[in-house]
Order: C-alpha cells, then sequence, then structure tokens
C-alpha cells in the first residue's frame, strides 16, 4: 500500500523560494520588453499614428517606397494599399474598409487622384485624425477630377488624345516630368491605367470638413496646375508646402514628402 506522507517543512520552504525565484523571473523578462512596446508610444505620450499611403492613378504602391522606409525608420507603422482605380465610389469604400481594420489613430495620405479617395473614404471615420495631399487633388462635394484639371490652364490631361490609348500617351512628359528618362521609362511600363468613370465621378462629403490637412504642392506640376492645387489647398485650410517637382515628387523628393507626413503625425498628439 502506498503511503503519501507530507514534506518536511525544510522542502516546503525550498519549493515555495523556488516558485518566488521562477515568477521574479518571469516579470523580469516581461519587463525587459516594454521598450519595445514603448517604441508606438508618440512623442506626445499618446499612441503613433498608423500612417496609410494612397496612390493615385496610373501607379501602383511602389511609389511610396523611398516614405515607406522613412517613415518605418521614424518608428511609424505604414501600409499602402493597392487603389483599384476602378471608379471613385468603388476605390473610396473599398479603402474605407481597410480603414476599419486599423485600431488607434491614422494619418491618411493621397496621392493625386488618391486624394478623390482619401477625402471620400475618410469621411466619419473618427480614427482618421490627419489628411496628407501630395499633389493631389482636394475635392469639394460634387467637383470631378476632370473638372479640378480643367478648371485652370496647364494640365496635360486636357489634351485631346488624353485618353485615347493604354498606357497613357506623353507619361515621361506630363506625369513624370523632372524624374531621369530612365526611371520615367520604368513607370511608364509599370503604369496601371484608371477607369475614365473614376475621373468623371462626383466627390461626396469631404472629410477635410472635419479632419486637419496637410498639402504639398509641386511647382512644376502638369497633371494638376499648382494654381489649382492652391486653390483646393487653402479652400480646406490646409497647412500648406511648395517644392520645386512634378506631378511625381514622392518619388523625386521623398524626403520633403515624410517631413510633411511627419508634421502631421505629430500633430495628432
Amino acid at each position: 500500500m502506498n503511503i503519501i506522507r507530507s514534506a518536511p517543512p525544510a522542502r516546503l520552504r525550498a519549493i515555495v523560494m523556488a516558485a518566488v525565484l521562477a515568477i521574479a523571473g518571469l516579470l523580469a523578462s516581461a519587463s525587459q520588453t516594454t521598450p519595445a512596446r514603448a517604441m508606438t508610444i508618440h512623442a506626445s505620450g499618446g499612441p503613433k499614428p498608423t500612417i496609410v499611403l494612397e496612390h493615385g492613378a496610373w501607379a501602383d504602391a511602389s511609389s511610396w517606397s523611398g516614405e515607406i522606409q522613412r517613415l518605418q525608420a521614424h518608428g511609424y507603422t505604414v501600409y499602402a494599399p493597392p487603389d483599384p482605380l476602378r471608379g471613385l465610389a468603388n476605390d473610396s469604400a473599398t479603402l474605407a474598409d481597410f480603414l476599419k481594420t486599423i485600431s488607434g489613430p491614422i494619418v491618411l495620405v493621397g496621392h493625386s487622384y488618391g486624394g478623390m479617395v482619401i477625402t471620400n473614404a475618410a469621411t466619419g471615420n473618427p480614427n482618421v485624425k490627419a489628411l496628407v495631399y501630395i499633389d493631389g487633388f482636394i475635392p469639394a462635394r460634387g467637383d470631378t477630377a476632370f473638372g479640378l484639371t480643367g478648371a485652370r490652364p496647364g494640365s496635360c490631361l486636357g489634351s485631346p488624345n488624353a485618353f485615347t490609348a493604354v498606357p497613357y500617351p506623353g507619361f515621361a512628359q506630363c506625369f513624370a516630368n523632372g524624374l531621369p528618362a530612365s526611371q520615367a521609362a520604368v513607370l511608364a511600363a509599370t503604369q496601371r491605367p484608371i477607369a475614365f468613370s473614376a475621373g468623371s465621378a462626383p466627390s461626396g462629403v469631404p472629410a477635410w470638413k472635419t479632419i486637419p490637412s496637410w498639402s504639398l504642392i509641386g511647382t512644376a506640376d502638369h497633371v494638376i496646375p499648382p494654381a489649382e492645387q492652391m486653390f483646393m489647398s487653402n479652400r480646406a485650410h490646409a497647412h500648406i508646402t511648395k517644392v520645386n517637382a512634378g506631378h511625381l515628387s514622392l518619388i523625386s523628393k521623398p524626403c520633403a514628402v515624410t517631413r510633411i507626413i511627419l508634421a502631421a503625425a505629430r500633430a495628432t498628439g
């Protein structure tokens, strides 16, 4: 017959001491992970916002490569979801659904047509704390992308053959001016065309009515006339910065673009 004997007091004390030391070790290990979690904390004490980058027409998310590297180096979580380019309502709904998967504050950035998309996708989302427009459309309700580009002279989109062929005709001179010819050729080969309806669809209630905005204007932009960008930026009461660049300042001037995004991100705290 097996007999269960009580452990001597000395042995019990040893067991208790071992358990205490094990728990202390776990707590010490947990404390060592705190600095890693603290990387997500904003300088003001709140959480760092997530940065979401929306590309425009005749482009893809790789346009943001320079900004993504720099923002990640500053400790930000960055996403650059693909823009379907199938129509303003569809594109905005796609982005709006993506934004709903993110908890915490968001800085939403749009380039060119991406400005139309973020203006509509952010409406009603309380997590979006800042809008940043990079050579972008900043539409009011009822505005269309085509209407805004044609409101003032200077846009190459107004040429008679602008939408007669895919890929986009005159890409290097119109869309990628200011970039080296070899780089413009690569971009032209990888361009993604936009549905015609995306440029003609009217914009909805603009998110910039309730969300602070920033605007970077390329003074050599051949797609959206700088004068029209200035008008839209002033109408939205945006913080405005000018840069000597063409329409693709996000590629030619990634440091300048990143600085604007960081300014918006820091202002969210």
